[in-house]
């Protein structure tokens, strides 16, 4: 945590910044790319360079723009034409970042990342060199998911959870959502236009959920629960998650100067190390164990590895390495980690003392279920 004890200060102060842009603003609501806006937001990102802050962008809106290029005005549902549209989309919206860029003589790079890059962990630690590398040469990093080849089982789900995984990945002080709200109400503002701004909350305040709702539009996938998730998963790098109006002037000068605008959601965790971070930004889950209340109390408080005693069942089909999750009896998460047994295995000697592991299956390759240095709360 981090010892700033106002969080507006610690905004201020913050040297290396995540920024997304959804694809609403992108595109004034799927009329186009706005390309007068994207001058303006190039315009405040060059100047929060020339201040010596990092910038890492994550921009939404290939798959709109591309729906816009075709004469759709709806978002595809299925996989081949939206990565049609995002393959269209692509080539006009970094062109469009591009020659704003060019205006402050920087450089840009195009990023095009899936599921499969940050979960498995080589590809995961080349990519975080690669952003690393080119925040070093002073070439601002775009980021979008690579929607010209995912499918269904590997996407991001939104570019809000995306920008999360990019802030770990880099160790990035601060996230900026901008998007066509002024931040987190207490109500929404579509049906009480009266409702208050949330401007400061702990992102762990779990209250915060009743305040988010769905997606308003057809053109992106995220709504401000999903800018709320992010906000928990960039926590965990001890990152704060700011949210705020994209069409407000100035707004991220404003913010870089400290005005009380949007909503701070303020991370009071202690980073996690890397590899723990790794381990939290895991998508895909295979299957899942039920814990009992013991081992919930080992894992949970005591930081120690999951053995095959503590487990009450196994659902799901998985492998040895795949990603897990685990819950206590009433089917809330308690952590999740990286299996050393298949289900088959799993479900054979659940219940049972590490000790019999080798006389139940014939062979022994890990005493631990999971072991610690595998395993990350949530």
């Amino acid at each position: 945590m981090s010892n700033i004890s106002d969080p507006r200060e610690k905004v201020r102060t913050a040297r290396r910044w995540v920024v997304k842009i959804g694809s609403a603003l992108l595109t004034n609501n799927g009329v186009g790319l706005d390309r007068h806006a994207i001058g303006e937001w190039v315009r405040q990102l060059a100047t929060l360079q020339s201040r010596g802050i990092e910038i890492v962008l994550v921009s939404s809106g290939a798959v709109a723009a591309g729906m816009t290029r075709l004469g759709w005005y709806q978002r595809p549902r299925t996989i081949h034409e939206m990565q049609a549209a995002a393959a269209v989309g692509q080539m006009g919206l970094i062109q469009a970042y591009e020659s704003q860029f060019q205006q402050y003589q920087r450089h840009t790079a195009q990023v095009l990342v899936d599921h499969d890059d940050l979960a498995n962990r080589q590809r995961y630690l080349n990519a975080r060199s690669t952003l690393n590398t080119l925040l070093d040469l002073k070439v601002t990093p775009i980021v979008n998911e690579n929607d010209t080849v995912t499918t269904d089982e590997i996407r991001f789900g939104d570019n809000d959870r995306l920008a999360a995984l990019i802030t770990n990945l880099i160790e990035a002080e601060l996230l900026v959502i901008l998007t066509d709200q002024a931040g987190l109400f207490e109500e929404d503002p579509r049906i009480q236009p009266d409702a208050a701004l949330i401007g400061l909350a702990d992102a762990e305040d779990r209250a915060l959920d009743a305040k988010a709702g769905g997606s308003a539009g057809g053109l992106g996938r995220g709504g401000m629960i999903t800018k709320l998730q992010a906000a928990r998963l960039a926590a965990r790098s001890g990152a704060d998650t700011l949210i705020a109006g994209g069409r407000l002037d100035n707004v991220l000068l404003r913010i870089n100067e400290g005005e009380n605008i949007g909503s701070l959601l303020f991370s009071r965790r202690a980073p996690l190390d890397a590899r723990k971070q790794w381990l939290a930004g895991h998508l895909q889950v295979r299957g899942s164990l039920v814990l009992d209340d013991g081992a919930v109390r080992v894992v949970r408080d005591q930081g120690k590895s999951l053995l095959p005693v503590g487990v009450q069942s196994v659902a799901g089909s998985f492998t040895r390495g795949e990603m897990v999750s685990c819950v206590d009896r009433e089917n809330r998460e308690v952590a999740r980690g990286l299996v050393n047994y298949n289900a088959d295995e799993a479900r054979k000697i659940m219940g049972s003392a590490s000790s019999r592991i080798e006389s139940i299956l014939g062979y022994c390759d890990d005493e631990e279920l999971i072991h610690r240095d595998n395993l990350v709360l949530v």
